[in-house]
């Protein structure tokens, strides 16, 4: 089933990632730049049923359907002994919607699900590509690509996953908000409360926070604000009271605790230092900000992909890692080593800034319509 495109105005196309923000944000962020590109692509997505891509889609104004699939879970025998039956079930699945829908190209940003939906769209012969965010690929990716035409990459090197002639890098879409932003000192201060004399360390574990970094922060806060730092510290929902009742016995100018940073890309601009996860859309967005970045990745990860992250930048002398079980005894002495030295936040800086990708989004929609075109 070939589809030959008359007319560019008349494109349908299925994006399929989920199971975790850093596969559905790039696949909106690519999307909407598609959506800019032509206004009259019908989009599709495909998602696992029951997690977080079925809220969030919707949410973004795209309809969405689910398959029932998942991954193997570790000492779970009865869910695995499902793997097959759901594997099956979401391959017909796709069959019907393939057929159904009938797209001109199918898009995977990672997933279980778009494993079955990019598959049965190459044996179909429609145009697929996919995008993969992390500097380790994830093992659905790592199937799909010797079936996919393209595979768009963030990190050099990726041949030792993908088949060399289908890369292209392009880097990972980031939020637009961040690249935009314009340093607002009236909003950072009504947010942040931050003394100006003093350099700010900003602590992001991810939207759900992080429970060692949580800790770790909670231990020795104090040590912090004794070494002329201020913090805005985002905890995540369930360590917010514990952090609220922390900041209360301190009872200090300078410190600020937050579930969730609304204006995020305000933080940054705020911030001397980051301390944050690994994950390949934070990194991203770290790179674009060229500021001094301590990274603690988390051990909770498939394949320890976010170790592997960040062990890209240390590399290249972009970043500090400490380890999430090191973190308790070294990160708050890591920040204040960091912080009284000028000539290293410098270069760390510097070189961060160098792994920058531009406008990955547009980009990858850029290509993407190039295979519709069959231009490759």
């Amino acid at each position: 089933m070939t589809h030959q495109i008359e007319d560019m105005k008349q494109l349908k196309i299925i994006i399929s990632g989920g199971g975790s923000g850093g596969h559905i944000f790039p696949a909106v962020a690519i999307a909407k730049s598609l959506k800019q590109k032509n206004q009259n692509i019908d989009f599709l997505f495909v998602g696992a049923k029951d997690k977080m891509e079925m809220e969030k889609i919707p949410n973004e104004g795209f309809k969405i359907v689910g398959l029932w699939i998942s991954g193997f879970h570790r000492g779970e025998i009865l869910r695995n002994l499902l793997f097959p039956f759901k594997l099956i079930l979401s391959l017909i699945k796709s069959i019907l919607l393939i057929i159904n829908f009938k797209p001109n190209l199918v898009i995977g940003t990672g997933g279980f699900a778009s494993g079955p939906i990019l598959y049965i769209a190459s044996k179909f012969n429609i145009p697929t590509l996919i995008q993969e965010q992390n500097s380790y690929s994830g093992i659905t990716n790592k199937i799909l690509s010797k079936h996919v035409d393209l595979i768009c990459v963030a990190y050099e090197n990726m041949e030792r996953f993908f088949p060399k002639e289908k890369i292209i890098t392009t880097g990972n879409p980031v939020r637009k908000n961040i690249i935009e932003t314009i340093r607002n000192e009236k909003d950072i201060e009504r947010l942040f409360s931050l003394n100006s004399k003093n350099k700010t360390v900003l602590i992001i574990g991810g939207s759900l926070g992080a429970r060692t970094i949580n800790e770790t922060i909670e231990k020795d806060l104090e040590k912090l604000k004794d070494n002329s730092l201020n913090v805005i510290w985002q905890t995540g929902d369930s360590f917010s009271q514990r952090a609220n009742k922390k900041i209360k016995e301190i009872n200090t100018k300078g410190v600020s605790t937050h579930k969730f940073i609304k204006r995020i890309e305000l933080a940054y601009e705020a911030a001397d230092i980051i301390v944050s996860r690994a994950g390949a859309i934070a990194i991203s967005e770290l790179c674009v900000l060229g500021k001094p970045t301590i990274l603690i990745p988390s051990p909770n990860v498939a394949e320890n992909h976010q170790y592997k992250n960040a062990q890209s930048l240390v590399n290249k002398n972009a970043a500090l890692l400490v380890k999430d079980s090191d973190a308790n005894n070294k990160l708050v002495d890591e920040i204040i080593s960091l912080k009284n030295d000028p000539v290293l936040m410098l270069k760390l800086a510097k070189n961060i800034k160098k792994m920058e990708y531009k406008d990955a989004s547009n980009i990858i929609a850029e290509h993407a319509l190039k295979l519709v075109r069959n231009e490759y």
